[in-house]
Order: structure tokens, then C-alpha cells, then sequence
């Protein structure tokens, strides 16, 4: 994934942020500092405390060494790195605050999933939109591009979810203070190794903390 990102014709720099991995991450990004010099970088955590709050650490990471566009993709190739710089070009030329990587924008373009699971993402995010109002197809997407605006005026020290319910706050504090959103039509393709990190209490801190987020939002908690 480092090399295919790095072999991209638009520039990228790439920062993994390790949450002290067992499987040795760490030490692999660590041997390719020399081929790519100034454009990888390594964020160590001694902490485990979900995908979200890992992906905080890595926006206040951009935020302070001053990069404009921050983008999220998953290691496993689930996301198609060539799609980057179709994000890119969204925010950067089109002019949008926030673009996401959508499996359901166009149809269902989800590969190699079983049907349970498709049948589970995509109707979550039917319920997403419906409880929240967002006009996202895709709402628990992974694979985005954030402008550096968006990310300073958002509020990440109050986000709440830590599991993939993050990805929906992220998604509905930008719509909440009207910033810019498309969506781009993306394969997505399951993972060839490695196991997903769903389980059911991220499943239900979704669920439940959807509702949660809509009711403190009429108190104009977002």
C-alpha cells in the first residue's frame, strides 16, 4: 500500500498511525523511511482506543505540520489507492469541503462481500439518512478527503464515537455547519487478508448512537 500510494502520478505524503500494532507495522514503515524521505511518517501510539480516536491523532498530526487536504483510507486495499486523486480533485479543483468515497452513490459497488453484509451497510446507511436528515448515500464511508477548514472548525476533541460510528459524527458535524459535501463513486473491494474489526458493540454504538447524536443535536450540541 505505501509503495502503490507513493507510485501515484499526484504527490502524496503518507502517515500511518500505528495503535502499537502486534503485527509489526511499526518496524515495515520504519525500513521504507529511506526510500521515501519527507513523504512517510510514523505516528506510534502506546494506547488502543479505537479506530477513531487513531484517526484524531493523525488529523492533529496534518493540522500542526500544516497540510490543506487530509485524506482516510483503509491499509488492506479495500480502498483503490488510484481513487485518491479522484477525491483529491473534488476538494482541490471542484471546490468541496468534504469528499466521499461512496460504494452506494451509484448502485451497490461493493465486491466480494457476502449479501448479509451488503444487505447490513448499505440499509445502515438508508437509517442513517433517514434518522439524521444527510443527503450522503454512504454515510458510514472510511475513504474520504477532508479540507484542512473543515477539520480545525469541526470540533475534534468533542467527537464521542470511537468505533465506526465515528465515521457517521465526522460525516454529520460537517453537514451540521453546511461545509461543501460530494460524493465519488468508488469500488469497494473486501479485504484479500487480514479479519474486519466489526463487532457487535460497534454495531450497536451505530445503531444507538445515531438517535443519541440527532436528539443532542436539537440542543445544538453539533
Amino acid at each position: 500500500m505505501i509503495r502503490r500510494i507513493m507510485d501515484l502520478p499526484v504527490h502524496f505524503d503518507l502517515l500511518v498511525v500505528d495503535d502499537s500494532s502486534p503485527d509489526g507495522t511499526g518496524a515495515i514503515v520504519k525500513s521504507l523511511f529511506a526510500d521515501y524521505p519527507d513523504r512517510l511518517h510514523l505516528l506510534e501510539r502506546k494506547v488502543k482506543d479505537g479506530l477513531g480516536r487513531a484517526y484524531i491523532a493523525g488529523f492533529k498530526w496534518g493540522l500542526e505540520k500544516q497540510y490543506e487536504y487530509f485524506f482516510e483510507i483503509d491499509a488492506d486495499f479495500s480502498h483503490n489507492p488510484d481513487d485518491l486523486i479522484r477525491l483529491c480533485h473534488a476538494c482541490e479543483i471542484d471546490g468541496y469541503d468534504l469528499a466521499v468515497g461512496s460504494r452506494y452513490v451509484i448502485g451497490v459497488n461493493v465486491v466480494n462481500w457476502p449479501m448479509g453484509r451488503v444487505l447490513m451497510s448499505f440499509f445502515a446507511s438508508k437509517y442513517v439518512r433517514f434518522i439524521t436528515g444527510m443527503k450522503i448515500n454512504d454515510t458510514t464511508a472510511g475513504f474520504v478527503c477532508y479540507r484542512r477548514k473543515l477539520l480545525e472548525s469541526i470540533g475534534l476533541d468533542e467527537i464521542k464515537f470511537k468505533g465506526y460510528a465515528f465515521q457517521i459524527e465526522m460525516k454529520f458535524r460537517a453537514w451540521k455547519r453546511k461545509f461543501k459535501i460530494t460524493e465519488v463513486p468508488i469500488i469497494f473491494t473486501d479485504r484479500s487478508e487480514g479479519e474486519s474489526k466489526m463487532s457487535k458493540g460497534i454495531f450497536w454504538e451505530a445503531i444507538i448512537g445515531v438517535l443519541q447524536m440527532k436528539v443532542a443535536s436539537w440542543f445544538g450540541k453539533f
